[in-house]
């Protein structure tokens, strides 16, 4: 059952109180390998669910629109000191309401609407809040993105340079979605700095392992740093924005009042629980554990013959391309999914289907390794999805249904945080 309990939701509302109750029992049921994703402690759920939520909050401590926050200030106070301790920032912002809004702040503070911005291309594994021409990031301003090497996978630094001296950008992103390889922050700050451009570093996907000396930091090259409190971090559903001194101020402009108004307090309650639980020496074995999962999966599912994006991860995150296993990504993701495998299709570089039906599949380790599974676990789970994968092209349920066994019968014995 949901952990903590939901007797009061039982009895107010038993249809939906059901429905968190299966949720619940999904997550437990499933091996989650969506690389957004994680299981958050239930200290970190009992923040979200507090009386917190009732409180409007606008502006920032000490300088508050609304009377009453004689505790709600020193618990934003307590995310930023820990969130400028942790990530070893001059500045620290808690209040964007998720990744999206965070990076749109970025754009109101540091440019104008019609400006050139430079982002890596969605389809390379960029955001589409990096300009991409869905976005209203894209269609407010003057986008140009750069890509990845075709014969290595890897972001294209000359073409980031060359573009950066030809386009001179108000502002640089980097970092994206499906970027299985470390980010190289130092030469992006050297272009950054050459073209006069605001380097945005957004580490939404490797925060956790930031945190955790699991990955290079961007502190000290990236003046400006966007990221979720979810995915490695293992916090709620929210963002931070990290800056030096100098941007400090542009920045909390930016998100309040120009672009939201009351923060959450509920979930910058939550944020802290996160940061203070980042901080200590288990969450950096946590980091390191994520990245030796994802490497040991890599390794199997090599050995399995898929062919990997780059060859293999250096962070939580591995993009497996499925052109040469004649299936695209979604029905391999469905049938995954069908077998207590859950991750998502994606699409992989220079994808020559749709953005809907493309040919890749994006996994992460995060969430698993949470639950306390290892190497010694990862070639079994990649034989599993290798046998999905080849009953997906042959319609061969018997053999979903049997892994789904298999799954159910694994996981089993992992506990999972919110579920007893």
């Amino acid at each position: 059952m949901h952990n903590p309990p939901l007797p009061e939701l039982t009895v107010a509302d038993p249809e939906l109180a059901g429905l968190v109750e299966a949720e619940a029992a999904r997550q437990h049921a499933s091996i989650r390998l969506i690389a957004s994703e994680n299981y958050v402690s239930t200290a970190v759920l009992e923040a979200s669910g507090s009386v917190l939520t009732n409180k409007y909050s606008e502006g920032y401590v000490g300088r508050r629109y609304y009377e009453g926050q004689q505790v709600v200030d020193p618990i934003e106070t307590l995310a930023v000191d820990r969130a400028k301790s942790l990530f070893g920032v001059e500045h620290a912002n808690v209040q964007p309401y998720s990744g999206s809004p965070a990076n749109l702040a970025v754009y109101l503070a540091f440019a104008q609407p019609g400006d050139t911005v430079m982002g890596l291309s969605l389809p390379m594994g960029g955001h589409l809040t990096h300009g991409w021409s869905v976005s209203a990031t894209g269609r407010w301003f003057r986008s140009v993105r750069y890509g990845l090497r075709a014969d290595t996978g890897r972001i294209d630094l000359d073409e980031v340079r060359d573009l950066a001296r030809t386009e001179r950008p108000k502002i640089i992103f980097c970092g994206g979605t499906a970027i299985p390889r470390t980010i190289d922050f130092p030469a992006f700050a050297e272009i950054a700095r050459e073209v006069g451009a605001v380097l945005v570093a957004d580490i939404a996907h490797i925060a956790g392992l930031i945190a955790g000396g699991a990955h290079p930091s961007p502190v000290g090259h990236a003046p400006v740093i966007s990221t979720t409190t979810h995915k490695t971090l293992r916090g709620p559903r929210g963002a931070m924005l990290l800056t030096d001194a100098e941007h400090a101020t542009a920045i909390d402009k930016a998100v309040f009042p120009g672009l939201q108004g009351g923060p959450h307090n509920h979930t910058t309650a939550a944020i802290a629980v996160a940061l203070r639980e980042a901080s200590t020496p288990a969450f950096r074995d946590y980091a390191h554990a994520v990245v030796a999962n994802a490497r040991a999966l890599a390794e199997a599912l090599v050995e399995r013959g898929f062919d990997l994006v780059t060859g293999g991860t250096d962070n939580h995150l591995i993009l497996i391309d499925l052109t040469g296993k004649d299936i695209g990504g979604k029905p391999a993701a469905k049938a995954l999914d069908a077998a207590g495998i859950e991750l998502n299709y994606n699409a992989v570089p220079f994808d020559k289907r749709k953005p809907f039906d493309p040919s890749g599949i994006r996994l992460g380790t995060a969430a698993i390794t949470t639950r306390g599974l290892t190497p010694a676990h990862m070639p079994v789970l990649a034989g599993w999805i290798d046998d999905v994968v080849k009953a997906a092209g042959a319609g061969d349920t018997a053999t979903i249904g049997r892994v789904r066994e298999q799954v159910t019968e694994l996981v089993s014995g992992f506990p999972m945080p919110g579920f007893a």
